[in-house]
């Protein structure tokens, strides 16, 4: 048995079974448990509730309603049908023209327009998977290295390192500065890198933040286009929830950034886009490269041919993106829904106690954990997430997955379930935190009681206890973690 295992492995190529994929996370095993015990009102009330998943489902129904009213859009229906032919015969790597000046139109109405994207700059890719991977491939060796601010997106690992040889130097960000991104910390972990005899070949960010739900401001994103034109490394920005913006500040791209700095050099600036999350449809598989290298654009479209969007999706998106209307309403209602359902959700942890990191966009928020761990570490934080998604049943995930920094933060998504789930996972949360206090409130009570009763006993054995209490010195105690 063991040599048929060992055998089979040998026909695998190196590549295929290293352990770059990233799969071995708290962040995927999540996601595992959900699939074996799926939370279902009625027929599974006592399942795990996906709260791991930066899905937004909050708006299909606008969706929906375009395309009952639009069935011409689709080849498969009888009022598209006599398009089938045109659509489903061979396209080339560039795309349907209407599909890619659609794209590039809707990118610049999410960003206010106060940027215009050029439809021959577009490159498809199969989500924003394949488009990062795609750039990376483009700019990067085996072996080149490139810096992530953390926390970061677990697909990370995947998407850059996995199939590109690539490495991953975290820019380590702290929560006494609310995580931002500083000169300090890019620089830090740029010595870091060359210390190794890594090739720092760029910085990759994404804007607004995943896990944060942050967006970077004006200062932040021209210290890091500057850092990039003095290394003469690129930068990419995954802007794949430019859209999910749903407060203040508003959301500044890159593209916007450049436009008004004379010294930068606009090939080393690329941008990673998708409609998975701002339109809600990952299923679409539509990623975008959009770089500003002539060089880079070629080599994108070449490789695209190994993950391009479907025609079909691209005949039916293209006349849904062009429709302004649609298109001003759907971003509108969509801000309206991601703001009172974030609303809800931080409210109701609030109430027990929970506070989050103030965040403006995305589909989810940064929930601070760090008061009910049993020892300040990332085993404490594990320990933590174990007892929340096996007891608890909420897949959140522990920042330590994000390669947080510091352990005690945890992603959870608010978009991705309808409004009487949300009512279940928060009153889940609020019973587990109640519990816990009540723990902690007889754990008191009972060491109270002890050392009363030691104080009637005679010196001797009082010296001799309290030595040895463990409700005087415990092994969480600040007095034995200070260590040095």
């Amino acid at each position: 048995m063991e040599f048929k295992r060992k055998n089979k492995t040998q026909l695998l190529s190196k590549i295929a079974t290293n352990d770059r994929h990233g799969e071995n996370s708290p962040y995927f095993d999540g996601w595992k448990a959900y699939d074996n015990n799926p939370f279902h009102p009625t027929q599974n009330p006592n399942g795990v509730i996906q709260m791991g998943l930066a899905e937004n489902k909050l708006c299909f129904d606008l969706i929906k309603k375009w395309i009952m009213e639009n069935p011409d859009a689709s080849i498969c229906t009888a009022g598209g049908v006599d398009k089938f032919k045109d659509v489903a015969i061979f396209q080339d790597y560039h795309g349907l023209k209407e599909f890619r000046e659609a794209i590039a139109k809707f990118m610049g109405r999410v960003r206010g327009n106060k940027v215009i994207f050029d439809a021959n700059r577009i490159v498809m890719s199969s989500g924003a998977t394949g488009a990062n991977e795609t750039i990376m491939f483009c700019l990067a060796d085996p072996g080149d290295t490139f810096l992530v601010p953390s926390p970061y997106y677990p697909g990370f690992a995947r998407d850059l390192r996995w199939r590109t040889g690539l490495e991953i130097v975290p820019v380590d960000c702290k929560s006494s500065n609310n995580f931002r991104i500083t000169r300090a910390a890019m620089e830090d972990a740029y010595e870091k890198a060359q210390k190794w005899n890594l090739n720092v070949k760029g910085i990759i960010i994404a804007n607004p933040s995943n896990p944060l739900g942050t967006t970077l401001d004006i200062a932040t994103m021209r210290s890091l286009v500057a850092f990039v034109n003095e290394k003469n490394i690129h930068l990419v920005c995954d802007e794949i929830y430019a859209a999910t913006v749903f407060d203040s500040p508003r959301f500044v791209s890159v593209a916007e950034v450049i436009q008004d700095m004379d010294c930068c050099n606009r090939d080393l600036i690329h941008i990673v886009y998708s409609l998975s999350k701002d339109m809600g449809i990952p299923g679409f598989r539509v990623g975008i490269v959009y770089s500003f290298n002539d060089d880079v654009m070629l080599c994108a479209r070449k490789m695209s041919s190994f993950g391009l969007v479907s025609s079909q999706t691209q005949y039916l998106l293209a006349s849904m993106l062009s429709d302004d209307g649609f298109v001003g309403n759907f971003l509108r209602e969509s801000s309206k829904r991601l703001a009172k359902r974030h609303y809800v959700f931080t409210k109701g942890l609030e109430q027990v106690g929970i506070s989050c990191l103030t965040s403006n966009a995305g589909l989810f928020f940064w929930m601070d954990m760090r008061p009910l761990l049993k020892e300040q570490s990332f085993e404490g934080e594990i320990e933590l997430w174990r007892v929340i998604l096996n007891e608890v049943k909420l897949n959140v995930s522990p920042g330590s997955s994000f390669q947080c920094f510091e352990p005690g933060w945890f992603r959870v998504c608010f978009a991705n379930m309808d409004d009487e789930t949300v009512e279940v996972a928060l009153n889940r949360i609020r019973a587990f935190v109640l519990d816990r206090e009540n723990q902690e409130s007889t754990r008191s009570k009972h060491c109270w009681r002890k050392k009363h009763l030691r104080l009637s006993s005679s010196s001797t054995r009082l010296y001799d206890e309290t030595i040895m209490s463990p409700c005087m010195i415990s092994p969480h105690s600040p007095l034995v973690r200070a260590k040095t």
